[in-house]
């Protein structure tokens, strides 16, 4: 057995009662063996987790990363730091740039950024335009994407309302082995909106979209994948009506996975009472019973995966009359803790986090991923549950401070991070 050049020593495990040691050498996992105080790792940098979490490192397949075109959002640089501080080793960013990301050179600008801020960020895995322009007239070229480097297509917030041209970009991309992310969203039914019909609505008098208008796409897009065999991934489910279908096409052997995000297990529209724009977002915050249904979809795997559909703006962005102000959360900071939170309530175990933030996205996008398996890529990180933190302007890294957790004070922080066994936090 080579020799370890970095032991992660004396860490509390998912899944175990025992302490752990954790063998690194050349950037792949050795060993993870029980915890022995008297082991001796000769020569290799030891990292004494004190007991702390040892957890694989996270992977996030819904970001925005605004480069190129919208700097003053976020940087690829800014945005894959906030992401290794935050536990995420993998990040996939959609295609709504400028220029938009439908073509090789996109793509290829975009890794070469990612490259030159790897010393202390995640890896980057960008999402092809599934049309031209994002514009849903044209197909764009799929191939030279892929070839390119994209992990999967997109037409990000601008569903395709041709359901023939639709079909065609899921054969095409199952084709290319490569899935489809769908942005569910009825396209005449009050689009954007960033408001829950409902109560809270109607009391503050602004335009609002019904769940219905996520579910209609979401059937659509299920019937696709079942007439055609191809697999479609939906994006930041919202409600337990996408979910009732989640449901029953996957019993039906549908090849359809989802997605979810943090921001929709915890807050409701309610967030919204005094116009709060923090809380504008698209698809919209939903009702409490829908926050209950979501948390038990994806405990349960009928949602897949947890990304944080991370959507960074300016301040002076949301500084202004909701109707004005763009939908989006910030979400890499505060992911983590706030799924910790439900950790804390039972609702999830540290073992769903490793599945729904890990192992399954890695799946379901052919991403690296850490099972703590000999030869595995050492990308780990030590969970600090017991510290809290004040989310701030200030505590965050992310270029974007839009997030209604400003000022609330969460649990959990990611203590060391290290991907392909180099420190990057």
């Amino acid at each position: 057995m080579p020799h370890p050049d970095l032991a992660a020593t004396g860490a509390r495990f998912p899944g175990r009662d025992d302490l752990v040691d954790l063998l690194v050498a050349k950037g792949r996992v050795l060993d993870l063996l029980s915890h022995d105080p008297k082991a001796s790792f000769g020569d290799a940098e030891i990292l004494d987790a004190k007991g702390m979490l040892l957890m694989p490192s996270l992977s996030d397949a819904h970001v925005h990363l605004r480069e190129p075109g919208f700097e003053w959002k976020e940087t690829i640089a800014s945005g894959l730091t906030a992401a290794a501080a935050g536990g995420f080793a993998n990040v996939m960013c959609m295609a709504n740039t400028n220029p938009v990301n439908d073509e090789a050179s996109v793509t290829e600008g975009m890794l070469q950024k990612a490259d030159a801020a790897k010393a202390r960020g995640a890896r980057l895995f960008p999402i092809g335009a599934l049309t031209k322009g994002l514009a849903g007239k044209e197909l764009a070229p799929m191939a030279e994407l892929a070839e390119a480097g994209c992990a999967a297509f997109s037409n990000d917030g601008l569903p395709v309302a041709d359901t023939e041209l639709f079909r065609r970009a899921l054969e095409y991309a199952s084709d290319l082995g490569l899935p489809v992310i769908d942005h569910c969203e009825d396209p005449y039914m009050a689009v954007g909106a960033g408001m829950n019909e409902g109560r809270v609505s109607a009391r503050l008098g602004i335009r609002a979209q019904p769940d219905a208008a996520e579910t209609l796409q979401a059937a659509r897009d299920v019937i696709l994948a079942e007439y055609l065999g191809a697999p479609v991934h939906l994006a930041h489910v919202s409600c337990r009506r996408t979910v009732e279908i989640l449901a029953a096409a996957k019993a039906g052997g549908v090849p359809v996975t989802a997605e979810t995000c943090p921001h929709y297990l915890h807050f409701t529209e309610n967030e919204v009472m005094g116009y709060n724009t923090m809380a504008k977002v698209n698809p919209p915050l939903r009702t409490p019973d829908d926050v209950q249904a979501l948390r038990q979809a994806l405990r349960e795997g009928v949602i897949d995966i947890l990304a944080t559909d991370h959507a960074p703006h300016a301040d002076h962005e949301k500084e202004t009359p909701f109707d004005e102000a763009p939908c989006g959360v910030s979400g890499l900071d505060t992911a983590l803790s706030l799924v910790w939170i439900l950790v804390e309530k039972g609702v999830f175990t540290a073992e769903d986090v490793v599945r729904f933030a890990s192992a399954r996205p890695a799946e379901i996008f052919n991403l690296p991923v850490n099972r703590f398996v000999p030869g595995d890529p050492a990308d780990f990180f030590l969970f600090d549950a017991h510290a809290s933190w004040t989310v701030s302007p200030e505590s965050m890294l992310s270029k974007g401070k839009n997030t209604p957790c400003l000022g609330l004070t969460l649990p959990g922080r990611v203590a060391a991070h290290y991907i392909n066994g180099k420190k990057t936090v």
